[in-house]
C-alpha cells in the first residue's frame, strides 16, 4: 500500500476534499439516473459502491476523526448499504501509512531520539495503519514491541472535523443545535483523550491489570519510558486481528463461542464492576492468538459510567420495568428521553418508540444464554432500522433527547453486539457476575 507524506490539517484544505468528495458524489447521481431506466438495481448497487469508494478515500486522506467515523459507521451493518459497511471496516485496521521519513521525524520529535537509538531494530514499514495512528514493530535485546506512531496534525483537526459535521447532523437527525452541544463536546472530549497516547497508557495499565481476572484474555505489556502524548510503546502481541480471523472461517464454533464468552465477559465486567468501560469494540481492537485466545490491546476510548445514569439504563432491561408503563416512563425520564417539554404527542410517540426499541434490543438479558448467531434476532434488528429510517413522524418531532452518556454506551453495545455475530457465538449471560 502506498504510504502519504503529509495529512491535511487546516480546516480550510479539509473542507475542500470534503467539497471535491461531494463534486464526486454528485456525478454519481447523475450517471445512476441515466442507468436505473435500463437496471435500477444495478445501477442502485454501482451508486453505493461509488459514493462509498469516494467518501472513503477523501477520509482515508484526511485521517483523524474524520476517518474515525467510518471507522464507527462500519459497525452500523443495519443501517448502511453494504457497500458502505464493507468500504468503511478498511477504517479498523488498514489504511495508507505515513512514510518512513515522516515516521522517523515523528519519533525524534516526541521522543528526541532517532529509532535506531532507541531500539536494535526498527520496521520503517507499518504493521498496520488505523484512523488515528499507525503501528511498527520495533526488537531491543531480542524482544518485539509495538511501537503506535500518532498522525501529525489530528488533534489539532478535531476542532474543524466537527464544526464541519454539525450542520449535516443537525439536518440528518433534526437536532436543534443550540441543544445538542452537550452532545458534541461529548464526542468531541472522547476523540481528544484518544489523541493522548499518555491518557491511552494511564488507562490502558489500569484497564489491564483490572481485567487480568477475566478468562481466556491477554493483554500487552505497556513501556512509559519510551511512550509519550504522540507514541505508545507495548509488547508486540502475536495473533490475526478479530476481522481477519472471522473472515478466514476456518475456526471451530467452540472456539468462537469460547471467544464469544470471553468478549461478554470481559465487556460485562468492565460494565457492572468498574463502572466504565472500553467504548470501542471494533475487530481492529483485538487480537485472536494460535490458542484461539482473545488479545485486546487498545483502551485509547475509555467511557466512565456515572450511577445517576448505570441505574436506570440498565433497568431498562428488566422485564418488570419493561411491563410496568409508569415505572418504564420514569425511567425514560431519569435518562433525559422524556423531557418536561415534551407534548402530550411527543410523550406518546417516543414512549411507544423506546418501548419497542428496548424489547428487542435487550433480549440477550432475558435469558441465561444467548445466541448472537440467530438470524431471527438481527433480522428483527434490520427491520427496525428501516422502520425508523422511512418513519415520515419521526422527522416531525424534535430529536434532542437522551442523556450524552448514551453516545458511547450505546456505541459500546452496538460494537459487542456486532462482534459477537461475527463470531456467531453463543454466550452465558450471567457468566461474568462471579468476577465480580
Amino acid at each position: 500500500m502506498k504510504s502519504i507524506d503529509s495529512i491535511p490539517v487546516s480546516k480550510m484544505q479539509r473542507a475542500s476534499k470534503l467539497v471535491g468528495t461531494g463534486v464526486k458524489i454528485g456525478a454519481n447521481y447523475l450517471k445512476y439516473y441515466g442507468e436505473k431506466l435500463i437496471d435500477a438495481e444495478r445501477a442502485e448497487e454501482k451508486l453505493n459502491q461509488d459514493n462509498a469508494d469516494d467518501i472513503y478515500n477523501t477520509l482515508k486522506s484526511l485521517k483523524g476523526s474524520a476517518l474515525k467515523l467510518a471507522q464507527m459507521l462500519s459497525m452500523e451493518r443495519n443501517i448502511l448499504p453494504k457497500a458502505y459497511v464493507d468500504k468503511f471496516s478498511l477504517a479498523q485496521f488498514s489504511v495508507p501509512p505515513l512514510s518512513g521519513p515522516l515516521v522517523r521525524k515523528t519519533l525524534k520529535k516526541h521522543l528526541g531520539k532517532t529509532p535506531e537509538e532507541l531500539f536494535d531494530e526498527f520496521s520503517e514499514e507499518a504493521i498496520s495503519a488505523a484512523s488515528i495512528g499507525q503501528v511498527h514493530l520495533a526488537v531491543k535485546n531480542n524482544k518485539r514491541y509495538a511501537v503506535k506512531i500518532q498522525y501529525p496534525g489530528v488533534a489539532e483537526s478535531i476542532g474543524s472535523d466537527l464544526a464541519l459535521v454539525k450542520p449535516i447532523a443537525s439536518k440528518m437527525f433534526n437536532i436543534k443545535m443550540n441543544e445538542a452541544e452537550q452532545y458534541f463536546t461529548e464526542v468531541e472530549k472522547k476523540l481528544l483523550e484518544e489523541t493522548d497516547y499518555q491518557i491511552e497508557l494511564q488507562q490502558s495499565i489500569e484497564m489491564s491489570e483490572a481485567c487480568a481476572k477475566v478468562l481466556d484474555i491477554k493483554f500487552p505489556k505497556y513501556y512509559p519510558e519510551w511512550s509519550s502524548k504522540k507514541v505508545l510503546v507495548m509488547d508486540f502481541m502475536k495473533g490475526k486481528p478479530l476481522g481477519a480471523y472471522v473472515q478466514k472461517n476456518k475456526s471451530s464454533q467452540a472456539d468462537r463461542n469460547a471467544i464469544g464468552q470471553t468478549l461478554w465477559d470481559f465487556y460485562m465486567f468492565q460494565i457492572h464492576g468498574l463502572r466504565k468501560v472500553q467504548a470501542d469494540p471494533h475487530p481492529g481492537n483485538f487480537l485472536i492468538n494460535k490458542k484461539a485466545k482473545l488479545v485486546a490491546i487498545d483502551f485509547g476510548c475509555i467511557k466512565k459510567i456515572p450511577e445517576n445514569f448505570y441505574g436506570p439504563y440498565f433497568d431498562l432491561s428488566s422485564r418488570e420495568v419493561l411491563n410496568d408503563a409508569k415505572l418504564f416512563e420514569q425511567k425514560l425520564e431519569a435518562l433525559e428521553i422524556l423531557t418536561k417539554s415534551d407534548s402530550k404527542e411527543e410523550r406518546k410517540f417516543f414512549t411507544a418508540l423506546f418501548h419497542q426499541m428496548l424489547t428487542l434490543f435487550t433480549k440477550p438479558f432475558q435469558s441465561e444464554e444467548f445466541d448472537f448467531g440467530d438470524a431471527t434476532f438481527w433480522d428483527e434488528i434490520g427491520d427496525l432500522a428501516q422502520q425508523f429510517t422511512s418513519q415520515s413522524e419521526l422527522r416531525k418531532m424534535n430529536n434532542n433527547r437522551g442523556s450524552k452518556h448514551f453516545i458511547y454506551v450505546n456505541r459500546t453495545f452496538f460494537g459487542l453486539y456486532s462482534l459477537l455475530n461475527d463470531l456467531k457465538a453463543k454466550v452465558e449471560v450471567n457468566r461474568f457476575k462471579s468476577l465480580i
